[in-house]
């Protein structure tokens, strides 16, 4: 017997819809469509369920009628119960389960009713096996929907950051600009020249830092690309490569390291490269069959070590100014030690 376990397992992620439809609102509104199909075959004589009229009590066709129409309306009414049943507490890894059981239902009913010939019709029963299917359709596109949109909105709200970043460095290397122009123009003023020359070195220095950020600003390729781990969350066979835009990357890893985890992630490498959309793309590729999430493509940990990122990586670049293979892990060594302590002295 296949366990629910088991059943998630082999659904989440290889789910493929029965109705393929563009989105979700198409979804729905197929489905208010076939319910509308749905209510008109379950009233009276609208073909929901089938039955032999032949039958009379005590001589009475009429009163034999009221008695096939009774057990039919009662036998639809148990089968409807079911079906919408089957529909609310609907999951996709659900559906061929849901099918099987609304099938078995059917059946059971042919069988109870047999005597009057009282099943449910072919045609209403695939009716609700169709809505078994578009609802799990639904459910699966809609959440793939809110994925892709909390997914942009982390996306706008890391870009905002990073202009945000730029523009504050801006200004604030343009103050300086001013203060050094200010400064240089008032020793020339005074005929301090060779002060002067200090200042417009430091000067130059200034409008360099400012030509980068303006770099960093129109090359959305540009930026640093991370490899970091949380040995104390994950193990020790877990990593997480990716590239962050921000003027100051630890930021970024220190964002990833907030309270969704119990301790803070370590860096192995973090390197500046005009490419890191490229470079990062390459090590994905690359690690591709050691991923974890082969589903969400954006979350981006993978089965490696640090060290053969590092391999890795140096192919790509040629070069690494600095990496670190193992990691701290400083957080989680003392709660180690700690919990080791606590136990011994019980």
């Amino acid at each position: 017997m296949v366990t629910q376990e088991a059943a998630i397992l082999q659904e989440v992620g290889i789910y493929e819809a029965r109705h393929p439809l563009t989105d979700a609102a198409a979804y729905q509104a197929e489905l208010a469509r076939l319910q509308d199909q749905i209510k008109l075959m379950a009233k009276k004589d609208g073909g929901a369920i089938q039955a032999d009229q032949g039958w009379t009590v005590n001589g009475s066709a009429a009163k034999g009628r009221t008695m096939i129409n009774d057990y039919s309306k009662l036998m639809l009414r148990a089968y409807n119960a079911e079906a919408d049943n089957l529909v609310r507490a609907m999951k996709p890894y659900k559906l061929q389960s849901s099918v099987d059981r609304l099938d078995k239902v059917a059946k059971t009913i042919e069988r109870l009713g047999k005597t009057m010939s009282i099943r449910i019709s072919a045609p209403y029963h695939r009716l609700r096996i169709t809505e078994l299917e578009l609802t799990a359709d639904y459910l699966d596109k809609t959440a793939v929907e809110k994925e892709r949109a909390r997914e942009e909105r982390e996306r706008l709200r890391e870009e905002r950051k990073v202009q945000q970043e730029i523009e504050n460095e801006r200004r604030r290397l343009e103050k300086e600009r001013q203060h050094y122009t200010n400064a240089m123009d008032a020793l020339i003023a005074k005929g301090d020249i060779e002060g002067a020359e200090r200042l417009r070195e430091q000067l130059g220095e200034i409008e360099r830092a400012i030509e980068d950020v303006d770099y960093r600003a129109a090359n959305i390729r540009a930026g640093y690309v991370y490899v970091i781990s949380n040995v104390g969350a994950f193990g020790e066979r877990m990593i997480k490569i990716g590239m962050t835009r921000r003027l100051e990357p630890m930021d970024r890893v220190r964002e990833l390291g907030d309270a969704s985890v119990p301790f803070k992630f370590d860096v192995h490498a973090l390197f500046f490269s005009q490419d890191a959309v490229g470079i990062e793309s390459a090590m994905h590729a690359r690690l591709a069959d050691r991923r974890v999430n082969r589903v969400n493509l954006r979350r981006e940990f993978f089965y490696a070590t640090a060290a053969e990122a590092r391999d890795h990586l140096l192919e790509l670049t040629g070069d690494l100014l600095h990496f670190e293979e193992f990691p701290e892990a400083v957080e989680f060594r003392q709660s180690s030690a700690t919990s080791g302590a606590s136990a011994t002295a019980s």
